[in-house]
């Protein structure tokens, strides 16, 4: 592969950073010819590196997605699997909800988005996590990671149309616990979580 000039990188780094901001706030409305203007580039420029809006949204939601993943990763080796499971999916939910791209993203069922590289490295560092803490006593055996993403899915609903309901994502935390566990610890886990 061909070397990318230094201000063609400029540029490829400045349409990124516009199209994140647009999707975040719009999704896949935002038309490609407001993502070049706000970017300060022409349109050519932004279809010079993404053939289509879909792929430049790809490429902005699979960096977040692997930031979810790394994040996972690092944490899998953590103290109290159960604190940190809890803790790391009230994280995951606050900052989608803040990223309707992110949303849309991990809704879509099937979807390119989420089965790309990203996405998998997403899903399975949230099944560790969640064995971890399965194996711990923390969560209910019968939830899986297909479970989890739609749980997840859920809950960034929950926030979208009922925003700052923190107590509709602590119920779905207490319900990942086993039966007779403390929902103490969950609720207090979903409530410091920024």
């Amino acid at each position: 592969m061909e070397k990318m000039r230094a201000d063609a990188r400029r540029n490829r780094a400045k349409v990124l950073a516009a199209a994140e901001e647009a999707f975040a706030v719009d999704g896949l409305a935002v038309p490609l010819d407001d993502i070049a203007r706000l970017a300060g580039v022409g349109a050519g420029t932004v279809y010079r590196h993404f053939p289509s809006k879909e792929a430049l949204f790809q490429a902005v939601v699979l960096e977040r997605i692997q930031q979810f993943a790394t994040e996972a990763r690092e944490l899998a080796t953590a103290g109290d699997a159960g604190e940190v499971f809890f803790g790391y999916f009230v994280r995951v939910i606050k900052q989608a909800s803040l990223n309707r791209a992110i949303c849309d993203a991990l809704a879509e069922s099937g979807g390119h988005t989420f089965k790309a590289g990203a996405g998998d490295e997403f899903h399975t560092a949230l099944a560790e996590l969640l064995g971890r803490a399965q194996a711990a006593g923390a969560v209910r055996p019968d939830i899986d990671g297909d479970d989890l993403r739609a749980l997840i899915v859920g809950c960034l609903a929950v926030e979208r149309y009922s925003p700052g309901s923190r107590h509709l994502v602590r119920v779905v935390v207490d319900g990942l616990r086993p039966a007779g566990a403390d929902p103490g610890r969950a609720a207090s886990a979903a409530a410091d979580t920024p």
